[in-house]
């Protein structure tokens, strides 16, 4: 975390799976707190354990396992479950499991366990000064909150995305936010034209920690800091605390004319040149501003053109072979313009422009090494539109060559079958258990082995009728997962016995299923 992490060091997380067997590790920790510990160890530790399972998604009709805990909890007579509760009454993230734990705590102590002394004083801070540094461009900016309790200063320091809507991506408690505002000072101070350092109202803080943790919460696999799950619950708890947030800001959605006058006036400047392929990439760079950062379309930074390339990189937008000569004279005058609308001092533009030029020679070189990667050379593919094709049917095939299986991260080389099917499983993690274990049979290890040999068709493109059968539900909207469903469902209906744990099927009729796909 920039500039400077000082996190409370983590307590040993249970290791036992059973859910049963995590509960009791949990009191376990609490009777470890003793009869007067520290106020903010207590406030950790229930941080930690609600962190444990934050971004679990509960299905419908199960019971959130926060819940379950206090259910747990509430049969115990122990001080160790009262301390739980206790915790679970203040920090707990919705009000319906707060309500649970307050009536749990009031059975417990009803058994004759005493009150602990010290519940009065949990998430009880008085609020100081608030202070915010970031880059000049407003690509990303830390969020320091002093809070005292007790003559004790803490501090809560949050990293905001605003190239991802103003996410937080990392939240930490600090133990001496003094030091860790000395640092952003003299940040500030050694680079004065691209490090900002200003005090920013206490409402303003909360306005931009409860968006910003609001935004990341609904985010499937949001890429935030092991940090961020272990101090969210204390977060939202301390923050609450802060004067009533600013009003967030009003966001309206620009309509196709607004963007097109935005490109309008981007050509008009003589900056580029006016063609089509300059206009094409103008509206990519407005759309994809609206997108990403809807209050500040047409920001520009560092990080965000850098994203915009990966983007561009991951097969996003579909780009015309004939425009890819005009990505870098568009890009770098969109740099330009867009530096001289911000009113961004000399050095900022300056390096800005060197970014962006690093930036595009890394994409050219990831371009050309994408091919290297899912083409061998002997293909004898000439035709740079068959090439393009063919790479868009393999990257739909693997779309990735990065992995995590267990606890080992690979990268592997797809154009080899074995590694190819490696990362198929890869996508997996739900079977890597079992597959370790040798106990994967039946319809799970069927259909993982039918969207092994689909990925193998579409890789060397027999039969045909897969990819075009991909094209024509990618038509229709559907997404990848939802496509390889329905190939897998044509395949394995086609499937017969041809001996002792062994299938075969029809390839004409394959090819018929195939094509009644839509």
């Amino acid at each position: 975390m920039s500039p400077v992490s000082r996190a409370r060091k983590k307590a040993a997380q249970p290791s036992t799976p059973s859910v049963t067997g995590l509960f009791k590790d949990v009191l376990r920790d609490f009777s470890t707190l003793g009869a007067e510990p520290e106020v903010l160890d207590v406030e950790l530790l229930t941080s930690e354990v609600l962190g444990q399972w934050w971004d679990i998604e509960v299905e419908e009709g199960e019971q959130p396992l926060g819940l379950e805990l206090i259910a747990f909890a509430e049969r115990k007579i122990t001080p160790a479950a009262a301390a739980l509760l206790a915790g679970m009454r203040v920090f707990a993230e919705t009000e319906e499991e707060r309500e649970a734990a307050a009536s749990a705590l009031d059975t417990v102590l009803g058994r004759g366990i005493p009150e602990p002394e010290w519940v009065a004083d949990l998430a009880a801070v008085t609020v100081g000064d608030c202070w915010r540094t970031g880059d000049v461009f407003g690509d990303e900016s830390s969020l320091l909150c002093v809070f005292s309790r007790g003559g004790a200063e803490h501090g809560l320091l949050a990293l905001v995305d605003f190239t991802e809507g103003g996410r937080i991506r990392d939240v930490v408690v600090v133990d001496k936010p003094q030091d860790v505002l000395a640092e952003m000072r003299q940040q500030a101070a050694d680079d004065p034209e691209l490090v900002t350092l200003e005090r920013v109202l206490p409402e303003r803080a909360h306005q931009l920690l409860a968006d910003g943790l609001a935004a990341t919460d609904v985010v499937e696999e949001p890429d935030v800091s092991e940090d961020y799950a272990r101090f969210h619950a204390l977060a939202l708890a301390w923050i609450r605390s802060l004067p009533e947030p600013e009003p967030s800001p009003e966001i309206t959605e620009w309509p196709a004319q607004v963007r097109e006058e935005v490109v309008a006036d981007f050509i008009g400047s003589g900056l580029v040149e006016d063609t089509e392929a300059t206009r094409f990439y103008a509206r990519l760079l407005v759309d994809y501003g609206c997108e990403t950062e809807p209050g500040s379309p047409l920001r520009v930074g560092p990080e965000k053109l850098a994203r915009f390339l990966e983007s561009l990189l991951d097969g996003e937008f579909e780009v015309d072979e004939e425009y890819e000569d005009a990505l870098e004279p568009a890009l770098l005058g969109w740099v330009g313009w867009a530096s001289d609308r911000a009113g961004l001092p000399e050095a900022a533009r300056v390096a800005l422009l060197e970014s962006a030029t690093e930036f595009l020679e890394e994409f050219a070189q990831d371009e050309d090494s994408t091919l290297d990667v899912y083409f061998d050379g002997s293909e004898g593919i000439e035709d740079p539109a068959e090439l393009a094709e063919a790479l868009e049917r393999r990257m739909f095939a693997v779309p990735t060559v990065y992995t995590e299986i267990g606890d080992e991260e690979l990268e592997l080389e797809p154009a080899d079958p074995e590694q190819r099917r490696l990362l198929v499983i890869g996508e997996h993690p739900e079977y890597h258990e079992a597959l370790a274990e040798e106990t994967f049979d039946g319809e799970p290890r069927m259909r993982l082995a039918l969207k092994t040999t689909i990925v193998d068709q579409l890789w060397d493109d027999e039969p045909a009728e897969v990819w075009q059968a991909v094209r024509r539900l990618s038509e229709t909207g559907q997404e990848r997962d939802e496509i390889f469903d329905r190939l897998v469902d044509a395949l394995a209906a086609q499937l017969t016995e041809s001996g002792e744990h062994e299938m075969d099927y029809d390839v004409d009729d394959y090819r018929k299923a195939l094509g009644d796909l839509a």
